[in-house]
């Protein structure tokens, strides 16, 4: 049986688990924003989240004026895939490194390598 959580409560563990980051992995992020969205456009449970920009590795000229990219992280698939909080947290914090990790122009093939996919 999946995890219930209301919305709020969810979203204060994805904060949470942003403040468990390193430091030198969230301190490069410029005109990012996390979001918290119940399920992709599509309706499906089997996307945890997903980085909406360009990559680093991408960009031509950044300046200002861009509108934000963005990390959602889809609640319902999270709780889904979760029996209690302590699995939830981790994989909130999974999903976090994992996203981060594609604006920084890490591909899921490098991910994968390094355990993050």
């Amino acid at each position: 049986m999946p995890l219930e959580m209301p919305a709020d409560e969810f979203e204060r563990l994805v904060v949470d688990e942003l403040d468990e980051l390193p430091d030198d992995m969230v301190e490069g992020l410029e005109n990012v924003v996390f979001v918290v969205e119940d399920r992709p456009e599509d309706g499906t449970l089997d996307v945890l989240g997903t980085y909406d920009g360009v990559a680093l590795t991408e960009r031509d000229r950044y300046g200002f004026g861009e509108m934000p990219d963005r990390i959602i992280l889809f609640r319902e698939a999270l709780l889904a895939i979760c029996e209690d909080e302590e699995e939830l947290r981790d994989e909130i914090h999974v999903t976090l490194v994992h996203e981060i990790a594609h604006y920084y122009g890490i591909d899921d093939d490098r991910l994968h390598e390094l355990g993050w996919a």
